[in-house]
């Protein structure tokens, strides 16, 4: 595991989260249950994620999670090109999250992340 990530991000759409945070936990969109876990991306891979699974989608969020909060079900495994990317065995518990922020479009379509998700990567 990357020993100095304390932070991994997960995007997801507006109304996953909102329905996340009135069931305490996230059980994940459609492809993290068909996979049998969560994908997260670490600061500097989030980009590449967003513009591969979600160009051009309006109404996303960037979910901030610690990572010390997951324990041991937090696995880090080999997915694009070999590097690893955190994925989540378990619900994603609410408590874990350190913040929840807007991911909106600029004006060529390109998703707009946080300046504190980009001090990370």
């Amino acid at each position: 595991m990357p020993s100095s990530t304390s932070l991994i991000y997960k995007i997801v759409s507006e109304h996953e989260w909102i329905a996340a945070e009135a069931e305490g936990h996230f059980i994940g969109s459609a492809v993290d249950i068909d996979d049998g876990f969560i994908h997260f991306s670490t600061a500097a891979q989030a980009p590449e994620t967003a513009a591969r699974h979600f160009a051009g989608r309006k109404g996303l969020l960037l979910v901030a999670v610690e990572t010390a909060a997951l324990g041991e079900a937090l696995k880090w495994e080999p997915s694009r090109g070999g590097a690893l990317f955190p994925h989540l065995y378990d619900v994603l518990r609410i408590e874990a999250v350190r913040a929840v922020d807007p991911l909106p479009l600029d004006e060529e379509g390109i998703h707009i992340f946080p300046s504190h998700a980009m001090e990370e990567g």
